[in-house]
């Protein structure tokens, strides 16, 4: 599959992932993940499993 690649604000991505909260959790979960890991790694996160997506909580946002 090909990829991009996008430069977007921190608050940009989080209305990504809000809007992605509003959709059922198995179609967007993975997304929500690659999202979440890619930001970690760009803003110097510590990486943990605290922010995951779950069932309770699908997209949460990105702190910077």
């Amino acid at each position: 599959m090909n990829e991009i690649k996008l430069e977007i604000t921190t608050e940009e991505a989080n209305v990504i992932l809000e809007a992605l909260g509003n959709m059922p959790f198995a179609k967007v979960y993975a997304l929500v993940g690659k999202i979440q890991e890619q930001a970690r790694m760009q803003l110097g996160g510590s990486g943990g499993q605290e922010d995951a997506p779950t069932d309770e909580n699908p997209s949460p946002e990105i702190r910077d």
